[in-house]
């Protein structure tokens, strides 16, 4: 029996158990997700080096950086029709599979051209994973218990950020073995992967709208998605990469500035899981006092959105006090992971299958495009308008966030089978 029992409304919903295949299914898709984004961070940053030990431009190592989002804005949109025509597991698969070769490919060949070839392959194949591996997580995941395994799987993803590169330092950026360890650690993801049991046909397959028509009607039916998504990645994502310059035009030192990537990136793993948790108990509390799972989660969504903007509220007098800069990174980096955590919980809550594909990949696009316009934005604000300008560019992000969450209605009540 299911340690929080469902309402009776819920009669419809799948079992609090979940089916053996899950629970394996649960198992490969952490480990394959641990280990192919572990290689993938320790690869990353040890490719950049080797371009401008070679002697190539900073814009050109960074166009080369930039190829790998290229690959996932690429990739996302289409994730449901490849999932649709291949299946859950061979798509998983392929995923894994793609990654190793690419990194193979660094290793055999100098051909610059060949490289970007390989760069954009890898980030459509991790688009696929991100968006495939979200959703299976949020679905197969118990209900009563699906905030605390969204929020677990989102914090360890947050930890491969700091383990690949940790183990890029610890090798030696200039060692011939980084590049094969980062490979060894994407076969390990592929092998993994091979785990994934044979996973049953999506309730969907064949009925749901795929590709770009499926990504639309994702968005139309629900809209505040794309807003959740766009201001989680804005703050955890974007502002993330931008910090030392932050820190740097307040007068920070270059190791202070840096650190403030760490407070940022230690709110999203702190706060994530217990921002899952407590929309479990919260929704499955004995008296209900809280409403149902719909409504608690969009209530937590709407506390996110407006710590982020208490926290902006904050920068006018961050400049006469330096140490405030790494409370606000924290609190950033934690609101802005909660909401992208949130929403994946809410919508893996409601929907299942194919359906649950496309939603996935609107949460995931909107995720990115803020994460790619936080750095370009936020970059030339610091540089043209830094008392000005920046803080007007975060306070009108974070206060669309919270306009739009506020006048958002009510979802409807809870008594939909996916409970």
């Amino acid at each position: 029996m299911s340690e929080h029992p469902l309402p009776p409304r819920h009669t419809g919903a799948r079992p609090a158990n979940p089916p053996d295949h899950a629970r394996l299914g649960l198992v490969a898709i952490f480990g394959s997700t641990f280990f192919e984004l572990v290689g993938y961070f320790m690869l990353t940053p040890l490719l950049l080096l080797r371009l401008k030990g070679g002697g190539e431009s900073t814009a050109l190592a960074g166009l080369f950086a930039a190829s790998g989002w290229l690959g996932v804005f690429l990739m996302t949109p289409f994730a449901s029709a490849i999932t649709q025509r291949l299946g859950r597991r061979p798509t998983l698969w392929l995923a894994a599979l793609i990654p190793v070769i690419a990194t193979a490919g660094f290793a055999f060949t100098p051909l610059l051209w060949l490289w970007f070839v390989f760069k954009i392959a890898a980030g459509m194949a991790s688009g696929l994973r991100w968006v495939l591996a979200e959703a299976i997580v949020a679905e197969f995941s118990p209900p009563g218990q699906r905030g605390r395994y969204v929020g677990i799987f989102e914090t360890m993803v947050g930890v491969t950020f700091v383990v690949g590169p940790l183990m890029l330092a610890w090798v030696g950026a200039d060692s011939d073995a980084a590049l094969w360890i980062a490979l060894g650690f994407m076969t390990l993801g592929l092998l993994w992967s091979l785990l994934i049991p044979r996973l049953p046909d999506a309730t969907d397959a064949h009925s749901a709208k795929v590709g770009l028509s499926g990504v639309w009607h994702a968005l139309l039916a629900h809209p505040l998605i794309m807003t959740v998504g766009f201001v989680g990645g804005f703050f955890e994502s974007g502002l993330t990469s931008i910090l030392p310059l932050y820190g740097l035009a307040l007068g920070l030192g270059a190791t202070a500035a840096a650190l403030l990537v760490s407070a940022s990136g230690l709110g999203s793993a702190i706060m994530m899981l217990p921002a899952g948790v407590l929309a479990d108990r919260m929704a499955h509390h004995p008296q209900q006092r809280w409403g149902d799972g719909r409504s608690v989660r969009l209530a937590i969504l709407r506390w996110c959105a407006l710590i982020t903007l208490l926290a902006t509220l904050v920068i006018p007098f961050v400049a006469g006090t330096p140490w405030l800069a790494a409370p606000v990174a924290f609190l950033w980096g934690g609101a802005g992971g909660c909401l992208y955590t949130l929403a994946m919980i809410d919508i893996g809550s409601r929907e299942e299958g194919i359906t649950l594909v496309n939603s996935t990949a609107v949460l995931v696009l909107s995720y990115t495009l803020g994460g790619v316009l936080a750095p370009a934005l936020g970059a030339a604000a610091l540089q043209w308008a830094p008392t000005i300008g920046f803080p007007a560019l975060l306070l009108a992000v974070a206060g669309m966030g919270c306009w739009l969450l506020r006048r958002g209605a009510s979802p409807p009540p809870e008594g939909t089978p996916r409970g």
